[in-house]
């Protein structure tokens, strides 16, 4: 073999490996939100989870990014170390998707339509399809197809280029001494870990194992164990992404390398039976790509069903390894090892601004219930939750800052953008309740008593309050773009609502049935509920304007409040009507 031979497989075995990452990272981006989804559906079910873990590995072609999703998962505390067991079987399956796509290179035909199923041969279309998707369309979502296509053909080229290089090997004495050689099993399985392990896919290594059976130099009894060894290798990147994590994310690693370590001693000893008692013919037989793609998904399938039943012994046997201790088990924020898969994080910070949301109303809603009945020991809690709301935002603003920098679907990008412009509004609204609460406080420290009138307007400027924050929320979490709409206006009516108790407050003052220190403590109060409807709105359009791909606030502001609205004017009028304080 030349020098030029050699460069050529090196060179084959970069474009490879560089289009396996293109086409992974590009399927990953195009599966965007279904990945939530799927997370979302995933339950204790054994079955379920095995289904699952097949579909998201295939959806996104790497069994190894689940695995680190998996680890950052658990160490979030999103998810239980049981459920990963059977995502973990179910990702060993569906990678054996790449290996049925390329034994199509095997396919002979004279057939034109048969023929282009070879992938060297529909390669072609697709990278020229794909480069006119990437130049020409306007939609992202197209150029993330278009991306995946040539992301495919880049790595069918190296695969091409490394059977071209590798073609000659098979008149080599020394190639066919080296194949001899691998016809010892454990040397077999120990290459196929240290391969895998080294460049970190198995869905790579079984692509190679592929070019390499082109030569007819490669037999089943030789491959079947590197097979097996390929599948340890891959618990390499579970290993390395189990540094720097909490007890029960390192029991995620464990449990991979005791099903693929397990499941490839169960299948060699099932191996050496085979060949040394009933010397089956079609070991000593020649491989082709077709028989690699079938070797490993046999192999895959068959642990997997005989392995599965087991997973609450291999949970606890994690358990044993990786020991509990008196120490509370920490949890992060959110993993920062889910930035690799951005749908899975993008999900992950929308239920975090969920449980924002969540404290920002119980806090407000608990500080307007002194208004009316003070009690000290709700300060607490208040200051409490309001801490918790100035952390979340911090957290989460800088992991978004981090995520925004990762390459995006559409819909992803209009969701950090939505939640970017929404959680310093949430963690204001917290401000303002603590805020209210003072006001209350200092209203029972002084023991101030406001006109029937006044607390008349107060509560019904309370109950207002309490309609736009829930109506705010809801439309947020279920993004319901109309009932959005009523928001705008119904703050309208508020500030409409505040004015008119300051101005019939001052009247009172003229007529001497109030004093300047009560106005004082009542424009706190208004200025507060004021604060709190404006970050109602900001929420609001946040989520109107995001949806409809687009950032015009004040732009739309505008529009509905002064260019003429219909449906605004409409709701407007009826929470005037509805919210009067006569």
């Amino acid at each position: 073999m030349n020098l030029f031979s050699f460069i050529m497989l090196f060179g084959g075995l970069s474009f490879f490996l560089y289009g396996m990452h293109v086409l992974s990272t590009g399927l990953e981006k195009m599966a965007g939100g279904k990945l939530q989804q799927i997370l979302q559906k995933i339950t204790s079910c054994r079955w379920k989870c095995l289904l699952l873990g097949a579909g998201i590995t295939i959806a996104i072609q790497s069994s190894s990014a689940v695995t680190v999703m998996l680890v950052g998962l658990v160490n979030s505390g999103i998810m239980e170390l049981g459920q990963t067991v059977g995502v973990l079987m179910g990702s060993n399956i569906g990678t054996t998707l790449t290996a049925w796509i390329l034994s199509l290179s095997g396919v002979q035909s004279d057939n034109v339509f048969i023929s282009l199923l070879k992938p060297e041969n529909f390669s072609l279309v697709a990278s020229i399809i794909g480069i006119l998707m990437i130049l020409g369309a306007k939609s992202q979502k197209k150029k993330d197809i278009g991306t995946v296509m040539v992301g495919f053909a880049i790595l069918i080229f190296g695969m091409r280029l490394m059977g071209d290089s590798v073609e000659p090997l098979s008149e080599m004495p020394e190639f066919t001494s080296i194949l001899t050689a691998f016809e010892n099993p454990f040397l077999g399985v120990l290459v196929g870990t240290v391969f895998t392990g080294i460049i970190q896919s198995s869905a790579a290594s079984v692509g190679i194992l592929q070019i390499i059976s082109m030569t007819d130099s490669l037999t089943y009894g030789v491959a079947i164990p590197i097979i097996m060894g390929q599948n340890i290798g891959t618990c390499v990147t579970a290993i390395i992404s189990s540094f720097g994590v909490n007890k029960n994310a390192k029991r995620v690693a464990v449990i991979h390398m005791t099903f693929n370590i397990f499941g490839s001693v169960l299948c060699l000893i099932l191996f050496f039976v085979a060949k040394i008692f009933f010397n089956l013919p079609l070991l000593s037989k020649a491989v082709d790509p077709f028989g690699i793609a079938l070797s490993h998904t046999v192999f895959n399938v068959f642990t997997t069903v005989v392995l599965l039943p087991f997973g609450k012994w291999m949970e606890r046997f994690a358990k044993v390894v990786i020991k509990d201790t008196n120490e509370k088990e920490q949890y992060s924020f959110i993993d920062e090892r889910l930035l690799n898969t951005p749908s899975m994080a993008i999900y992950e910070c929308n239920q975090v601004t969920l449980k924002m949301a969540d404290i920002a109303k119980n806090t407000l809603l608990c500080a307007m219930s002194l208004t009316t009945m003070y009690d000290a020991k709700k300060e607490k809690i208040i200051e409490e939750q309001e801490t918790k709301l100035d952390y979340y935002e911090d957290e989460l603003g800088t992991y978004l800052v981090k995520l925004s920098g990762k390459q995006l679907s559409d819909s992803d990008s209009r969701q950090i953008s939505k939640l970017l412009h929404t959680i310093g509004d949430f963690e204001r609204i917290g401000d303002h309740a603590v805020g209210i609460m003072n006001s209350a406080k200092e209203i029972n420290l002084k023991k101030a008593k406001f006109s029937e009138h006044a607390i008349s307007e107060l509560q019904m400027l309370e109950s207002a309050i309490k309609e736009i924050i829930s109506i705010t929320i809801e439309s947020y979490e279920k993004n319901d773009i109309e009932l959005a709409r009523k928001v705008e206006p119904l703050e309208q009516a508020i500030d409409r609502m505040i004015a008119t108790i300051k101005n019939r407050h001052i009247i009172r003052l003229q007529e001497g049935r109030c004093t300047i220190e009560h106005g004082f403590m009542l424009s706190d109060l208004l200025n507060n509920y004021a604060r709190v409807s404006d970050h109602c709105s900001n929420i609001a359009v946040a989520t109107i304007e995001v949806e409809q791909n687009r950032f015009e606030t004040h732009q739309y502001l505008q529009q509905v409040k002064y260019v003429g609205d219909e449906q605004f004017n409409e709701a407007f009028v009826d929470y005037c009507l509805k919210y009067d304080l006569k």
